[in-house]
């Protein structure tokens, strides 16, 4: 089940027990407390199983007919089982809603790492569309590859 999570405590919680359980992509720790700290002022998702939330998605809005997915994470254990995709489409739904006219996400650019290029097979199979490379909006070895979506 994938619910709207409104609760600051609540966001902070579940986005904390998540990421730290991704040590492979949140394994930076200043990092992973900033996307920690930034979810509590967002849209926030939740994936629910059994009473345990599994997973999550954050959208910021980044412009005025712009949002970004700024933070998903799901435990490993359930990676390839449709959560991410459930998630994803429950905070599209949304931004429609709400009237954004694009959404798009940030990740590690392909043929960086085994994980990161899983990530960006994700995204595309979502339907996300390679927008630009960003060479160090990170760092050298963590070159930003942004997707977009029309929403429209």
């Amino acid at each position: 089940m994938i619910i709207q999570v409104e609760n600051n405590k609540e966001k902070e919680m579940i986005s904390r027990t998540i990421l730290e359980a991704l040590p492979d992509w949140f394994g930076l720790p200043e990092a992973r407390e900033e996307y920690i700290v930034n979810s509590v002022n967002q849209q926030f998702f939740a994936a629910v199983k059994e009473e345990k939330t599994i997973g999550f998605l954050c959208l910021k809005q980044t412009g005025k007919d712009t949002v970004e997915v700024s933070v998903m994470g799901v435990l490993k254990e359930f990676h390839r089982h449709g959560i991410g995709r459930k998630l994803f489409m429950k905070a599209r739904e949304k931004a429609i809603k709400d009237g954004f006219s694009f959404i798009q996400v940030k990740t590690v650019q392909m043929g960086q790492y085994d994980n990161y290029d899983n990530t960006n097979k994700f995204y595309i199979s979502l339907g996300f569309k390679e927008f630009e490379i960003f060479p160090t909006l990170w760092d050298e070895w963590n070159p930003c590859q942004v997707y977009v979506m029309a929403l429209l």
